[in-house]
């Protein structure tokens, strides 16, 4: 597919989240997952960006750590043309929910949280760096903004009930209130787990425009989807709404 998208004009591919290795079982994880330096998936994905010639996000990768408790970093890069990393951003918020009494979720138990937000810089612009559950916590994609983002990279393996619900909700409202570009790559289909059960990813990668339009929706299918990003509607869009500068400090509740 990354072929197909440089065959078809592509400068820059996204990826979804936890593309290496999407399961919750700690068993699997432990028997499959690498380190960043011995991951296999993120060697090749270098090698085939410098013979591509094409930028990529990583969307992120499930890898082992050297934490004491032994839980794995779920972890986002940017890569150069060169096949050079250029950034890498550990996902924050955790995804510890009920979403129905079958379907839960505690990645806390398997995954720690990072603690430091990211700004990529890249001849195409700022991203500012998020993954999946992030994009519930408008906080950070606000800081991301304010620290220079003008594109937000939103990977995911969203949750087929949440995503119907929330995600492109939850995107348009990260595009309006930041005046950024969000490009969100996303799992999509059924995945086979280890405790028998299928597990259904929501798909619907999308681009949002910083005013909140949908510039591309590319359903349930498996594919390449391709888009124009012109950054000077950041700029318009934060002329129009200048938000972002008028932030007051108040007291309470």
């Amino acid at each position: 597919m990354l072929l197909e998208a440089k065959e078809a004009g592509a400068d820059f591919a996204f990826l979804p989240e936890v593309m290496n290795c999407l399961s919750t079982s700690r068993s699997h994880q432990k028997a499959v997952l690498q380190t960043e330096e011995d991951d296999a998936t993120l060697k090749a994905l270098q090698a085939l960006c410098a013979e591509l010639d094409i930028w990529l996000l990583v969307g992120s990768l499930g890898l082992k750590t050297e934490d004491a408790d032994g839980r794995f970093a779920n972890r986002s890069f940017v890569v150069s043309d060169k096949g050079e990393i250029v950034a890498r951003y550990d996902k924050i918020h955790m995804f510890d929910v009920d979403v129905t009494p079958e379907e839960t979720y505690r990645e806390s138990d398997g995954y720690r949280p990072g603690n430091r937000a990211v700004v990529a810089q890249t001849p195409f612009g700022a991203f500012g760096m998020s993954i999946c559950y992030d994009v519930r916590f408008g906080a950070l994609h606000r800081t991301l903004a304010q620290h220079g983002a003008e594109i937000l990279t939103v990977p995911a393996a969203f949750s087929h009930v949440t995503g119907r619900a929330h995600w492109e909700t939850l995107l348009r409202a990260r595009a309006i209130e930041t005046g950024c570009f969000v490009i969100a790559p996303a799992q999509t289909g059924q995945h086979p787990t280890t405790r028998g059960q299928s597990r259904r990813t929501h798909g619907h990668s999308m681009v949002i425009a910083p005013w909140g339009e949908v510039l591309a929706d590319a359903g349930e299918a498996k594919g390449v989807t391709l888009v124009d990003v012109d950054l000077s509607l950041v700029q318009k869009a934060r002329r129009q709404v200048p938000s972002l500068q008028h932030d007051r400090d108040f007291d309470g509740p």
